[in-house]
């Protein structure tokens, strides 16, 4: 699996619901809070440093990005939620963007959650995760940014974070480093499992 992601190749921008590839074939959904690093850690795993784009500016990717693994197997990077420095009206069409790719696209096989994990588990986090269950969607957290806590620290973070989301029935948790490296086969390890 790593040998195909590092194949990866962005596909297309979407800013409404008309321009998304067709709905064929499985896709993996990358959602979080603006700046919890989903950008990076699509790269990491595709072991290239710009097929997502990276900003230290919250709120930067303002489409849903679809990328290719092969011609049927796809990551797709949607919106930041939460604190993002866009306008209201431009934060509203992103929700609406949002709901209409997770509650229409039968080409969705699973969605991972990226969660910043010094901030965990904020209420649109919740949110999004019920709605997932609600669903029976596979949802995956993956706890990003662990190279900015101490190992234990980090730990216990995860251990707080699986007892918060007990009642979630998510399908893992996870923690990550684009920095580091941590995690990476495990995440490519559930996107394999999830796509193949």
């Amino acid at each position: 699996m790593k040998k195909t992601l590092q194949n990866t190749t962005f596909l297309t921008s979407a800013t409404k619901s008309s321009q998304f590839p067709r709905d064929e074939g499985k896709e993996v959904a990358f959602v979080g809070r603006s700046n919890s690093g989903k950008s990076s850690l699509i790269n990491k795993i595709c072991r290239q440093n710009s097929l997502a784009r990276v900003s230290k500016v919250p709120g930067r990717t303002q489409a849903i990005n679809f990328f290719n693994i092969t011609d049927n197997l796809r990551l797709v990077d949607l919106p930041g939620y939460g604190f993002a420095r866009v306008p209201k009206k431009v934060k509203n069409q992103w929700g609406v963007l949002i709901n209409s790719y997770l509650e229409n696209r039968a080409s969705l096989k699973s969605v991972v959650v990226v969660m910043d994990i010094r901030h965990p588990a904020k209420l649109m986090d919740q949110q999004l995760l019920e709605w997932c269950k609600h669903h029976n969607l596979p949802t995956h957290v993956i706890l990003t940014k662990i190279d900015k806590l101490k190992k234990s620290d980090a730990k216990n973070k995860e251990l707080q974070v699986t007892q918060d989301l007990a009642e979630m029935q998510l399908s893992s948790i996870h923690q990550f480093s684009a920095i580091t490296g941590d995690g990476v086969s495990k995440l490519c390890k559930i996107l394999e499992n999830c796509l193949y």
